[in-house]
């Protein structure tokens, strides 16, 4: 018996990851480096990592809005212009994306790769 709920909630589990993959897949578009650096600054480029990230180095004319805050700060996001968003991996970008779609946003793109595979100029504060 207990077998098979430990089964059934694996099951289920593994049904909202699929779920969640593939809505993410629907409302955001991924680019690779060099499509994310021909459209981001005619965009709102979101970095969405905690702050000692940010400061340790960003992409050039990012803002920093941290994924914990942005329910908070959805005010400072405009809904009639494309959102970049990117992380240090991809997935506080995809997790940001689903928020932001939620309340209306709907031109929202992700760095493929994320920060950790940005090959660009960075910024670092001392």
């Amino acid at each position: 018996m207990e077998l098979w709920i430990l089964i059934a909630a694996v099951v289920i589990l593994i049904a909202i990851g699929l779920y969640r993959f593939f809505k993410a897949r629907k409302i955001l578009n991924t680019l690779s480096e060099e499509e994310f650096r021909e459209g981001y600054r005619k965009a709102q480029l979101i970095d969405v990592r905690e702050p000692k990230e940010y400061d340790g180095g960003h992409i050039l004319g990012a803002r920093n809005i941290p994924l914990s805050q942005l329910r908070n700060r959805l005010a400072e996001l405009r809904k009639d212009k494309p959102v970049y968003l990117y992380c240090q991996s991809g997935a506080r970008s995809t997790r940001a994306a689903m928020m932001l779609h939620k309340k209306g946003y709907n031109n929202l793109y992700m760095l493929e790769g994320g920060f950790k595979k940005w090959t660009g100029k960075i910024k670092t504060k001392n």
